[in-house]
This record gives structure tokens, C-alpha cells and sequence, in this order.
């Protein structure tokens, strides 16, 4: 198996359900408290062992209420993301197919509609 393939199968991309992106500051919220929440995302992802990819990123230009959490291919936004948080999030959405509306910031799926 070749580097490549080796990182490729580590992403988790070939069964991947959904992408959560996390923008762990340090504009949007402390940068502590943005690597704490990505610390038990990835533990709460290899526990459950969901079908998902997971990328940390360093700004999604809204620099106020995060640290933030996108889930694709459903295109929900949810700020202010906490462990506490994202274990409902998890649950309720993740596995549960339900996002957690009252905590939803913004929706865009990416979608373009054809000509």
C-alpha cells in the first residue's frame, strides 16, 4: 500500500458518511477551548466509530460565536460548540439522522440547482 493509499483509507474518505469541519479559533472563541472541543470530537468519533471525516481549521472568517461546527453533506451550522454540545449533537444528529434545530446558526448544503 502506497503513502497515498495509507492516508486515504486513514481520512476514512472510501466510507465516509459525513464531513464535520471545526474551526477551533482563535478568532471566533479561545484557541484552548477550540483544541478541547477537537480533542473529544476525535476520541467521540473513534468510540463510536461513525462513518464520518473529521478537519480542524483555524478560521471560517466569522471570528464571534465559536468555536463552530459544520456538518456536509447536510449543510448545518452550529456555534458555540461545546464537548456537552457536540455529544447531543452526536447523538441526536450524527446517529440520530435529526440535527439539533434550536442550536442550527445557519443551513447551505452546497447544492446548486442545474440549468
Amino acid at each position: 500500500m502506497s503513502k497515498l493509499d495509507e492516508g486515504l483509507a486513514k481520512a476514512g474518505i472510501a466510507g465516509a458518511q459525513k464531513h464535520l469541519f471545526v474551526c477551533i479559533g482563535p478568532d471566533c472563541c479561545d484557541t484552548r477551548d477550540g483544541e478541547a472541543l477537537w480533542e473529544f470530537i476525535k476520541q467521540r468519533v473513534r468510540e463510536t466509530q461513525i462513518r464520518v471525516m473529521r478537519t480542524k481549521a483555524a478560521c471560517f472568517r466569522i471570528c464571534t460565536g465559536g468555536p463552530w461546527l459544520v456538518v456536509y453533506p447536510d449543510g448545518i451550522w452550529y456555534g458555540g460548540v461545546t464537548p456537552e454540545r457536540f455529544e447531543r449533537i452526536l447523538q441526536d444528529h450524527l446517529i440520530g439522522g435529526e440535527p439539533v434545530r434550536e442550536w442550527i446558526a445557519a443551513r447551505n448544503d452546497l447544492k446548486t440547482e442545474e440549468s
